[in-house]
């Protein structure tokens, strides 16, 4: 499927048999992003197979219509580059039905090696565009991470609030989530 280009990287969304092609990479990223410390459902060491699961999971969703899959890729050089994933987000579509218009924004996943470059503030924004493109105008989400926090925040997210102790970091540690909000699309109405 189409993407755009800036700073070095190019994030696009997925369909299923290219979600299917990348699950090992996306395992890389997931797998470096808990070693890292990042509290995004796993404990550390994350086994491969575990990774590779969760990402098969992931591309049957997608295969179902039921989330996005959006990834950065950089280009290598030389003559003939090669294409890596360094990022990737999803927004879950599949919601009750009473709540079509709602979409939950999960696994903002940045290797360490590429954060500090734009690659999340893409994502999130190829996340918003493509909500809309399937009609959701409120996207949910929630984090531990600071810098993530800041991200959001930048990019007009509004916290709701901190759960203490809501998940743990991947040594075992407890750690506080925050929860946002953000409305999108055009015709969308405040409360």
């Amino acid at each position: 499927m189409g993407g755009i280009e800036a700073g070095g990287f190019r994030v696009r969304r997925l369909g299923a048999a290219e979600a299917r092609a990348a699950v090992p990479e996306l395992a890389e990223v997931l797998i470096d992003c808990v070693a890292g410390g990042a509290s995004v459902s796993f404990m550390a060491p994350l086994d491969r197979g575990k990774a590779v699961g969760f990402w098969q999971g992931v591309a049957d969703g997608v295969a179902r219509g039921e989330r996005v899959l959006l990834v950065a890729e950089t280009a290598g050089a030389g003559p003939e580059p090669e294409r890596g994933i360094v990022g990737t987000v999803q927004v879950i579509l599949a919601q009750p039905e009473n709540q079509p218009h709602r979409g939950d924004v999960s696994k903002l996943l940045v290797h360490r090696r590429a954060r500090g470059t734009g690659v999340g503030a893409a994502l999130m924004a190829a996340a918003e565009d493509a909500a809309c493109d399937e009609g959701k105008t409120l996207l949910v989400l929630d984090t531990a991470s600071d810098g993530a926090e800041r991200l959001y925040r930048r990019q007009g997210w509004v916290m709701v609030g901190t759960v203490p102790g809501y998940a743990l970091w991947p040594d075992g540690e407890p750690c506080d989530t925050v929860f946002y909000y953000k409305r999108v699309g055009a015709g969308v109405r405040s409360l």
